[in-house]
């Protein structure tokens, strides 16, 4: 293989932010193979989100504008393949999310490539690529190399620096498909707290049993990541006990997250926790129990009272902030 491109995922009139890293990457791995970076965008407001993607190192952007093709996987996968075919052997980067994997493994089994969830890094040895991806919660770390002429990597949000840069940034349209779908979107309803999901925020705020009800998730934890920017995440038992919803949850049985920062407020860190969130940068854990798991492997362990200690935290971080603004 020797070109990449990458799938871009876009919501409400922007891109996502593992789209744009995956353009960036695209860029400098294509280097490195000495083939050419391209991007994919399909939907109604393609020609919207390739003037976002044309501040990224890109040759060419492909973009297929037909509102009808809004959140459904088909277009975007006959559009990728139109791109792949007339480009030729490459390595095809998605977003390692719901619909990136679905758009990825179809294209995989379309063209009989290769495919590997989960990639935290890409090598490329000799003109071969290769992707490292955790296993078993991240107890086994595994490289595979490709075989086939096309490869798909889904790429682990928050690993890849999103690094801007000119490019080319042709921009092509797409020749319609001409084929007729038997899915229709009739509605699409948001969850509202999910303004920005834990798998893409650079720092994410989680709240244990140890919060002791909802309410800390919806004030005093929201407010420190409002602060940062974050988002807000959860334990199985904090989901489990009703106070939040199952989209906020990092864990083995939630989301598997790399944030830049996190925080552990009042979690104790079991070993399905662990899975969800131990790559991240740094961890900080805020607990009343220092005798907690998560110490064991946190970067910095604040043994107090939570709700003391978080709001005055916010309030420094936003002080912060005023004086640089």
């Amino acid at each position: 293989m020797k070109n990449v491109i990458a799938y871009i995922e876009h919501k409400n009139g922007q891109a996502r932010r593992v789209s744009l890293e995956a353009a960036a990457a695209a860029h400098d791995l294509a280097a490195k193979l000495g083939g050419t970076a391209h991007a994919v965008i399909v939907g109604g407001e393609a020609a919207v989100i390739a003037e976002q993607v044309k501040a990224y190192p890109v040759d060419k952007i492909h973009i297929l504008a037909d509102a009808s093709a809004d959140n459904l996987i088909d277009p975007a996968v006959d559009a990728l393949a139109a791109v792949a075919e007339a480009a030729g052997p490459s390595l095809i980067l998605v977003g390692n999310t719901i619909i990136g994997r679905d758009i990825g493994s179809r294209f995989a089994a379309r063209v009989d490539a290769g495919l590997n969830a989960d990639v935290t890094e890409i090598k490329v040895d000799g003109g071969k690529v290769g992707c490292v991806s955790p296993k078993l919660g991240g107890l086994v770390i595994t490289t595979c190399v490709f075989k086939s002429d096309y490869g798909v990597a889904a790429i682990r949000p928050n690993v890849f620096a999103a690094t801007k840069g000119a490019g080319a940034a042709e921009i092509v349209a797409i020749a319609p498909s001409g084929k007729t779908y038997a899915v229709v979107v009739e509605e699409e309803v948001d969850e509202a707290a999910a303004e920005l999901g834990v798998e893409e925020a650079s720092v994410v705020v989680s709240g244990g049993r140890g919060v002791g009800g909802p309410e800390p998730f919806k004030a005093m934890l929201k407010d420190l990541a409002d602060a940062f920017g974050g988002a807000v995440g959860a334990s199985r038992a904090a989901v489990d006990a009703g106070w939040i919803s199952h989209g906020h949850q990092v864990g083995q049985t939630g989301k598997t997250i790399s944030p830049q920062l996190y925080f552990a407020i009042g979690i104790s860190g079991a070993i399905q926790h662990k899975v969800g969130m131990r790559t991240s940068e740094t961890i900080i854990a805020i607990n009343k129990d220092g005798g907690v798991p998560i110490g064991d492997f946190a970067d910095l362990l604040v043994v107090g009272d939570a709700f003391e200690i978080v709001p005055e935290l916010a309030k420094q971080v936003k002080d912060a902030k005023a004086v640089h603004a």
